[in-house]
């Protein structure tokens, strides 16, 4: 039973870690999309809220999930 609760709390770990990782990448993604929309090179305004809605449901589940 031990062994399962372990393997199990490394798994959610690697996930925990894998989306941190995800965040760091989209946070940088929407500084790019922000600074081409400033540019106005950006013809596509509709990735900038797609990217934002990421980046909350990322921020969203490790919040919920911050006591692994």
């Amino acid at each position: 039973m031990n062994k399962i609760i372990k393997s199990l709390n490394q798994k959610k770990k690697n996930v925990i870690t894998s989306f941190k990782e995800e965040l760091i990448k989209v946070l940088r993604e929407y500084f790019n999309l922000r600074i081409q929309a400033k540019a106005g090179q950006l013809k596509q305004l509709h990735l900038l809220k797609k990217v934002r809605r990421n980046i909350a449901s990322i921020k969203h589940y490790l919040s919920n999930n911050k006591n692994i």
